[in-house]
């Protein structure tokens, strides 16, 4: 498998770095972990808490603090939640625009962007699709070694990181599956 940097990695053999993004018009979570094999290292993690006042200013500075941190910790992949339907449509829109914000972010860096839904994050991280909030954070703080229980949002960007990067071991696992590329396996 490459990385986004272009360099030949293989299935549990090097370290994976993972960004996961929980996208939001207010606040916006990342967690940054390691993963090598099994085994996940947190590395960061934070809330992004969007300023300015029209829809424009608050993408560009949501785009900018993304992209500091994406240069800072260098990711080699990204996972981001999916979108789902709020009962509110003019919500709906507005996250949308976040996570679109985000991805073109992740993407002008050529790095891959893997997408999970909510039930399949709090699955992988507590067991059950339908856990509650304080429950995936509860979790992180275990799985991770974490000396306090994260924000809701930068919990749940740590369990999509999370996620994804055991998902990814097991697909890299299975017979026949070399490696991803730009967020396909090969």
């Amino acid at each position: 498998m490459r990385s986004s940097s272009g360099r030949l990695l293989q299935v549990g053999d090097k370290m994976t770095r993972v960004l996961g993004i929980d996208p939001g018009s207010r606040f916006t979570g990342y967690g940054i972990i390691d993963m090598q094999g099994n085994h996940a290292t947190h590395i960061t993690h934070g809330v992004i808490r969007i300023q300015g006042e029209e829809i424009a200013e608050k993408l560009r500075y949501l785009y900018r603090q993304l992209t500091t941190i994406i240069s800072e910790f260098h990711p080699d992949e990204v996972s981001i939640e999916k979108v789902f339907m709020h009962k509110n449509a003019d919500s709906a829109l507005k996250l949308g625009q976040a996570r679109g914000c985000a991805i073109t972010a992740c993407a002008e860096r050529d790095l891959p962007v893997f997408e999970y839904t909510a039930n399949q994050v709090k699955q992988a991280t507590v067991g059950k699709g339908h856990a509650a909030k304080e429950q995936v954070q509860h979790m992180i703080k275990i799985l991770l070694c974490l000396r306090a229980i994260p924000e809701a949002d930068a919990a749940d960007a740590l369990a999509i990181a999370l996620c994804h990067g055991n998902s990814r071991e097991g697909l890299l696992r299975m017979a026949g599956v070399k490696g991803v590329r730009r967020g396909r396996l090969q």
